[in-house]
């Protein structure tokens, strides 16, 4: 007698997009402490270049704690802690692309009148998902 309490109807994926949702994305310091521990060496050889590295890295450490992207149903949200600093309506989004998808380093998303380039100082997998089911390219 089969069990009818795990029929098909029960079952749901246990992901089911929702462009609705909000979706914050958790913030990477990849980038960051490549910089700093890149600029160790660095400032041996070089004590200059060693120094921009590292004030590099440091400056985005703190951009990464201090940032938070959001998706929401119709914009991509920049706040610095509870502060909404930008909106970037979907509605006016060109095309966007990764670089490097191996190793994901740099965002970019041309709007009506902008172009914007950002360091991946977040989750870069949450990121292009969110994208491609928000704002597919063109």
């Amino acid at each position: 007698m089969p069990n009818t309490f795990f029929t098909k109807h029960n079952m749901k994926s246990s992901f089911t997009p929702n462009t609705t949702s909000t979706v914050e994305l958790k913030p990477t310091y990849n980038i960051p402490l490549v910089l700093v521990l890149g600029s160790i060496p660095l400032i041996l050889v070089q004590p200059w270049v060693g120094g921009v590295f590292a004030l590099l890295g440091l400056f985005l450490m703190l951009q990464a704690v201090t940032l938070r992207f959001q998706f929401t149903a119709t914009d991509f949200e920049l706040y610095r802690g509870e502060k909404l600093i930008r909106l970037f309506p979907y509605r006016e989004w060109q095309n966007w692309r990764i670089f490097w998808n191996r190793v994901p380093i740099l965002f970019y998303f041309k709007e009506i009148n902008s172009i914007h380039f950002l360091p991946i100082l977040f989750d870069p997998n949450t990121l292009k998902s969110c994208l491609e089911e928000r704002c597919p390219r063109i």
